[in-house]
Formats: C-alpha cells, structure tokens, sequence
C-alpha cells in the first residue's frame, strides 16, 4: 500500500500550490514596489539639500586653489606656494632642527633629575607672600570673581569639591573652611604640590580617599582668580589672591606633593 505523498494527485496539487505561494508573494512584491515608488529614485528634498552641499564644497575648493596656488604678485616674485610644498619643507626643517628642553616647570616628569632638584630647591618665602595679601575688606574686580567661577568649572573642581563648595566623599568642603579663608600662601601651594592624607577642615577630620592632583599648568591670573572665587563663594569672604602672589612661588612646581604638616596652620 502506497503513502499519500506517493499519489501523483497530491503531488501535483502540493507543486499548483506552491507555485500559487510563490506567485502571490510577487504580486505583493509588485504591488509595494508600485505603491511606494522606485527605491532608486531621488528624493526631491534631499535632492535640493545636497545640491547645497555641492555648491559650498564647489566654493571651498575653489578658494583654496585659488588661495593656496601659486600666484605672481610682480615679475619674478611668486607667493602662496601649494600645501604640498609647504608641508615638504616644513617636513625638511623638522629632520634637520635639533630637539630643545622646554623650559616648563609644569612639564617637569615625576621622578626625574629636574624634579629631585626642585624638591629639594629651597623652599620660598611664604611670609613674604601672605604679607602682599590685599586687606580682606578691599574691594574686588567683579571681573575676577566671573573669571574665577568659570576656571572652578573648567577645572572640574565642582567635581570633588561640590557645586556649592559643600565637599563630598572625594574632597573637603570649601565653605566654611579656615584653610580656604587663611594664609594665602597654602592654596597657591597645594595648587601647584597637591595635597595628601587627612585634613582637619574647620575642626572636623577628613581622611582624603585619593590625594589631590597639582593643577599647575594654569597660568598665573587662573590661579589667582580661582582662589579669590573659593574665598569670596559659599559663604566665605576673604581677601583676594594677587597673580604676583602666584608667580613668587611657581618654584613650588614638581616638588613632592603636600600633607597638612607642610602648610601653614590658618
């Protein structure tokens, strides 16, 4: 006795049924190839878009060649040469100049000869630099406070140190701290060493979970107007700190980071 599948009648209707299957998905396939357009066709809004995109790329190439080729100014005197040209003689000078220290300190590399020598330079007059310090109730360039606030953000201080100077896990609090408002001579310090270890802040301990990095490659005026900002915010009101103040202990730069020991108790 036969199975079913081996009766031609079956046969040949499953092959009629199959073929319907496969008819009826083309016509569907057609139906949404007519209904929703050439799928390679352009978009007319796209289209007119890039048409200027084609007409500012078209504008930069020509005024570069016309900025950067060659162009005869008077007989026998040719200025703006090709980039190619430049680059082969940039690239000609570089191969033959002779490599130079940079002179600064903020480069200095942790451990190297240059930084063993500044650790163990004399250390700078710190009295001399609280004693420049302005009287706390003269009066500061608003200026400086702006400048100020935006170096605390750009810095990331907020990051450690709170928004508000409120402190968190990372850092101390700024407000209300008997360091921040005291000798002037620690902030510019720790600004340019770091700080490590535990910090008494206004009689309360803080054990710092990860030191505080120095923030030396700020310029002098950066450095001044941030500290003036943490003196003069969250309630604090101190004096302000002078780029002068700065500049006279740059030499703290690449020496060994500070404790609360190395400072100067306020």
């Amino acid at each position: 006795m036969s199975s079913t599948s081996d009766n031609p009648l079956v046969r040949f209707a499953a092959f009629w049924w199959g073929l319907g299957v496969f008819s009826l998905f083309g016509v569907i396939l057609l139906a949404i190839k007519l209904f929703t357009g050439n799928d390679d066709s352009v978009n007319p809004l796209e289209e007119a878009v890039a048409a200027k995109r084609y007409d500012a790329r078209a504008a930069v190439d020509a005024a570069q060649a016309a900025n950067l080729g060659y162009k005869e100014v008077e007989k026998g005197k040719v200025v703006q040469v090709p980039p190619t040209d430049v680059f082969g003689l940039l690239g000609k000078e570089l191969v033959a100049a002779k490599p130079a220290a940079v002179e600064k300190p903020e480069q200095i590399v942790p451990g190297s000869d240059r930084q063993l020598a500044a650790a163990d330079a004399p250390p700078s007059d710190f009295g001399a630099v609280d004693e420049m310090t302005p009287a706390a109730d003269a009066e500061i360039d608003p200026a400086v406070i702006e400048a100020g606030k935006a170096q605390y953000m750009a810095a990331t201080c907020f990051v450690c140190h709170g928004m508000n100077g409120e402190g968190g896990p990372l850092a101390p609090p700024l407000a209300a701290s008997d360091w921040v408002t005291g000798p002037v001579s620690n902030l510019i310090r720790i600004q340019f060493r770091g700080l490590m270890g535990p910090i008494t802040v206004s009689g309360k301990e803080y054990n710092l979970p990860a030191p505080m990095a120095p923030l030396s490659q700020q310029t002098d005026e950066q450095v001044a107007s941030v500290l003036t900002y943490i003196r003069n915010s969250f309630g604090n009101k101190a004096s302000a700190v002078l780029p002068e103040q700065v500049k006279m202990l740059r030499s703290e730069v690449g020496k060994p980071m500070l404790t609360a020991d190395d400072l100067i108790k306020p």
